[in-house]
């Protein structure tokens, strides 16, 4: 039994997470990739959309870290094995040379539009019933929230 009022969103936001977490847990690129490659991964992917949302020009490990919320050390094992698998390049800072820029490959570029799609496609699953209007507004209101909480 849910008792929180309808403009109550934090507990439904927090009911919506945790549904989330449970249902596209490790194997959710191959519910929208069936055909992927082994090596279009979550941790993959995350890096991949990392590296597209950083607001740097010359994006580093450091950024990556920070956009994916967690520890450096961590962030350079998850490039490392993206650079492996062909998705991202790395190369010496034309700014400092102890620093290492990170780029996407044309396969990681795929993989993003390939997994926006499958999310746009999610975002409809959910609300496609709502007046046209009212998906728009939301649109607008999750993309406006993620970028005051992600940067």
């Amino acid at each position: 039994m849910h008792t929180s009022s309808p403009g109550d969103g934090g507990p439904a936001l927090f009911r919506l997470v945790r549904h989330w977490a449970r249902q596209q847990a490790p194997d959710v690129v191959q519910r929208f990739a069936a055909d992927a490659p082994p090596t279009w991964t979550a941790p993959n992917l995350f890096v991949i959309q990392a590296i597209d949302g950083a607001a740097s020009g010359e994006v580093t490990v450091a950024d990556v870290a920070r956009q994916l919320g967690i520890d450096r050390s961590v962030a350079s094992r998850m490039a490392s094995e993206a650079v492996h698998d062909g998705f991202v390049t790395r190369e010496t800072s034309t700014r400092d040379a102890r620093r290492a820029v990170l780029t996407l490959t044309e396969e990681a570029k795929e993989f993003l539009e390939t997994s926006r799609a499958y999310q746009r496609q999610a975002f409809e699953a959910l609300v496609g019933h709502w007046p046209e209007e009212d998906r728009e507004r939301f649109a607008g209101y999750l993309s406006r929230l993620a970028g005051e909480v992600l940067g």
